[in-house]
């Protein structure tokens, strides 16, 4: 049998690749031989991952477009697909999160991560739709638990992350016939990301995070990228509609109250 994640001319788009989980998966593709396309809002995060994409010797090219903007989305996927031909791999990821109780949060703050999460995650994925492989292509949106565990203190994101998980049950549906798969990958606390640094800001609320995981542990990146891969390989080639928790079990220990790290982020 070939080896399932050799990806040596595939072509990867990664949103939200310059930083955490989705920079650790674009990295993952790399180390495999793909040609990576990531899309940031932060031309200095951009250049900064480029230069840790393009060590493994492949190619990689940035993007900087805000996903709330689907003219600017739209365009840097069709920059993507002229410069390295249709995407094989999409992965959403990009995200926008803070503690705060629902009476302590503004309309706009509400709103702001329902756009990045929701409607940018419709932005990419309706967007790349063109140029995606058909058939083929993988499509991965990046996920969070509070999509299907109420999270006192994260309302926004628990009304967000459940649209994106039915977006991805509804696309998977439409676009089955075209031969394209598309599943969601639900992270739980990953070490050394900025979710954990907003989540577990202090020592007492990152050991009572860990208690809550039946593993006992953080994850890591490459625990995220590594079932990315698998869901993108030949391995992964009839999953399709998949919400797939990489939690380290933490999902299933019921909803979490957040109102502690809240607290220590106001004093």
């Amino acid at each position: 049998m070939n080896d399932p994640f050799d990806f040596r001319g595939r072509h990867v788009f990664v949103a939200g690749g310059s930083s955490g989980i989705n920079l650790g998966i674009a990295d993952a593709f790399a180390q495999r031989g793909a040609a990576l396309s990531i899309l940031s809002r932060s031309q200095g995060r951009i250049d900064a991952a480029l230069q840790q994409l393009r060590r493994h010797g492949g190619e990689a090219a940035g993007h900087s477009a805000d996903v709330r903007d689907a003219g600017a989305v739209g365009e840097a996927l069709q920059q993507a697909h002229a410069r390295f031909g249709a995407i094989d791999v999409l992965v959403s990821g990009a995200a926008g999160n803070f503690l705060a109780p629902a009476l302590g949060m503004s309309a706009n703050g509400f709103k702001t991560v329902i756009d990045i999460d929701l409607l940018g995650s419709f932005n990419v994925l309706r967007g790349a739709h063109e140029f995606l492989r058909k058939p083929g292509a993988s499509v991965i949106s990046i996920s969070a638990s509070q999509a299907f565990v109420p999270t006192p203190y994260q309302v926004h994101v628990c009304a967000a992350k459940s649209g994106v998980d039915m977006l991805t049950r509804v696309l998977a549906m439409e676009w089955g016939g075209d031969g394209i798969r598309v599943n969601s990958i639900v992270p739980g606390p990953i070490e050394g990301t900025e979710g954990i640094r907003r989540l577990a800001p202090n020592d007492a609320e990152r050991e009572r995070m860990t208690e809550r995981v039946p593993l006992r542990r953080y994850g890591s990146v490459d625990d995220i990228a590594g079932i990315a891969m698998v869901l993108s390989s030949p391995l992964g080639a009839y999953i399709t509609g998949v919400v797939l928790p990489v939690d380290g079990g933490i999902s299933l220990s019921g909803p979490r109250d957040f109102g502690a790290a809240w607290a220590a982020t106001r004093r």
